[in-house]
Parts: C-alpha cells; sequence; structure tokens
C-alpha cells in the first residue's frame, strides 16, 4: 500500500507542500482538505480585486483545484478538518455543502491551516455588515456586498497594512470611507513620523482618519446589522458596512486540540525543516513561528512569501529531499 500524505489547507503552504511531495515521490498519496472555494490564490491580492484593479478573481488564483488533481493530487474542496488523532494518525473531516463526514488516513500531515482575523470583544463585532478580509471567499463576500446600492459609507478598524488597502479599495469605488485606530498614527511597523506622512497621503485621497481612539462599539439596527461604529470617545461613525483590519492570528486551534505544541509566540513550533514536535507531523505558513534571523526571537509574520518557501520545504523533505527554512 503507499504512503499516504493529508494536507490541511490549500493554499501557499499546503498548496506548495503537496506540489512538493507528490513531484518527488510519484507513488505518494496525497489528499489535500480546503475549506473555501479555491485552491493557491493569492490573498495579498483581495483589496485590489475588490477595488477592480484586478478584473478578475481568477486573476489572484495561481493553481486551481482542477490543476492539483491533474497533477495527482486528491484535492477535497469545501471539506473541512474537524479533528486530528495523532495517536490514531487519521483526520476527521465534513463536507461543508452536502453534509457528510468521514475520516482519513495519513502517514505524514501538514498542519497549513493559514490565520484567522482579529475581532476585539466588543458588543455588535459578530453583526451582519461586519467583515474580515482573510481569504478568497471573505473577498467575494465583501465584493458582492460592496456591490449592492445601499452602501455609501464604509468604516474600516484598524489603520495596518490592509486596513489601509482596503480603505483605498472602497475610496476607489466612490465610497465615502473612514479609518479607525486606536495608535496615534497608521501602521505601527513604521516609526511615528513616517505614520503621520501616510496619514497625510491616506487624508489626501480622500479618507477620514480616526486616530487615537479605539472602538468600543458597533451599532446594529432592529434588523440586526451594523449601522454605526462608536468609538472609545464616544463619537459616533454611519456606516453602511464596517471592514475589520486589525490584523490576524495563527489558526493553530485544532493542533492545540491535537496535542501539538505551540511555541512562545503562539504558532506552531517547528524546526528548519518545518517538522512540528510529534512525529510525521509538519506544519508551515501562518500558523507557524519562525526565527527571526535579526533578533533571534521566535515570531509569526502572516505572509504568502514565507508561506510558499515553507511549505516548498516541508514539501521538499516528506519527498524525501533535504530542504531548511532558516528564518524570516
Amino acid at each position: 500500500m503507499s504512503e499516504r500524505l493529508v494536507v490541511i489547507g490549500g493554499d501557499a503552504a499546503g498548496g506548495s507542500a503537496a506540489s512538493q511531495a507528490k513531484k518527488r515521490r510519484p507513488d505518494l498519496d496525497v489528499v489535500m482538505f480546503e475549506r473555501g472555494r479555491a485552491t493557491s490564490y493569492s490573498a495579498c491580492g483581495i483589496p485590489y480585486w475588490i477595488s477592480g484593479a484586478v478584473d478578475e478573481e481568477a486573476s489572484l488564483i495561481a493553481r486551481t483545484p482542477e490543476q492539483h488533481r491533474a497533477a495527482g493530487i486528491d484535492v477535497r474542496m469545501r471539506t473541512e478538518v474537524v479533528g486530528i488523532d495523532v495517536d490514531r494518525q487519521v483526520v476527521h473531516w465534513r463536507d461543508l455543502d452536502g453534509g457528510g463526514k468521514g475520516t482519513e488516513p495519513y502517514d505524514d500531515l501538514v498542519y497549513a491551516t493559514g490565520s484567522v482575523p482579529m475581532r476585539p470583544p466588543v458588543p455588535g463585532i459578530d453583526a451582519d455588515g461586519v467583515y474580515g478580509v482573510q481569504v478568497l471567499d471573505d473577498g467575494a463576500a465583501l465584493r458582492a456586498e460592496l456591490d449592492r446600492d445601499s452602501v455609501r459609507r464604509v468604516v474600516v478598524v484598524g489603520g495596518g497594512y490592509i486596513g489601509l488597502e482596503i480603505a483605498e479599495a472602497c475610496r476607489m469605488r466612490g465610497l465615502d470611507v473612514t479609518v479607525v485606530d486606536r495608535s496615534a498614527t497608521p501602521v505601527g511597523t513604521f516609526d511615528p513620523d513616517v505614520g503621520a506622512q501616510i496619514a497625510d497621503a491616506v487624508r489626501e485621497e480622500g479618507i477620514e482618519m480616526v486616530l487615537s481612539d479605539g472602538v468600543a462599539a458597533i451599532d446594529v439596527d432592529v434588523e440586526g446589522r451594523a449601522h454605526a461604529v462608536v468609538t472609545a470617545s464616544g463619537r459616533e461613525l454611519p456606516a453602511d458596512l464596517v471592514v475589520l483590519g486589525l490584523g490576524v492570528r495563527p489558526n493553530v486551534r485544532l493542533a492545540q486540540e491535537a496535542g501539538i505544541p505551540l511555541g512562545t509566540s503562539g504558532g506552531i513550533a517547528v524546526d528548519q525543516r518545518m517538522r512540528t514536535r510529534l512525529d510525521g507531523v509538519w506544519a508551515a505558513g501562518d500558523c507557524v513561528e519562525s526565527r527571526h534571523r535579526l533578533s533571534g526571537q521566535r515570531v509569526v509574520v502572516a505572509l504568502g512569501t514565507h508561506a510558499n518557501k515553507q511549505g516548498r520545504v516541508a514539501g521538499i523533505n516528506i519527498g524525501g529531499g533535504y530542504a531548511t527554512f532558516p528564518g524570516l
């Protein structure tokens, strides 16, 4: 019987790991589970698809499920892994559309679940009309919402990279846009003097910046839909739609439940070959922690560039080669 590799997650890290392992070991059975509707896509391009700068959703997809299948990978779309039994070496899955359930055995497992948007614990955060933008399905839902004639005012919560990109995309669509951030300047990875210049540039594009003022609540109407953002200072910002751009955190819930150890940063602990501390279990992408090559610290950095490299490293090693990811 052929050995089997199961990959949880079909985007950058998972798709790269599956492809590299199958390429080096054609006899390897590779099963890749993806809960969304697309594989191997550019999440970083979602704001530009929303704005219209990228015409087609397909332009963001590097490799479709059909292309993966043509390469010999058994891709299970809209199928979510809901549990991992590391002792029996099986994963439990469910079909999100058909409702079916089952198990899949593995000899090697790649955990590539990515990250999830951060949602502050404030009233109304889960109301209709409040969107996060993390996966392509999120982008499709937001774009469909923005196409409604009733959307005129958008409030973006968070002034980081994604928040500002979404704000620009909405402004390019002719909407009134406000960005709210509790920091004094946007994009906290830059020094304050650079952040101040960024804020000025954003305002020149016609986007209102509400800084040094966090979100206290999202008011909802009688139908349970968001209609205003209330800041910590008590300011009320009318909104037909609210977009969260507060960053992400590693999606490690399944790993924790299965006993796959995490590192000090909150991401899955892996070595340079992308092996976890459990035999036969690998991890790559936004869900893992890496070594910062300048500071030596363990960090989680959610970027597709790193995810693709880490997935390739895992796949090469699973396929019998030797590769390392020394850090970022």
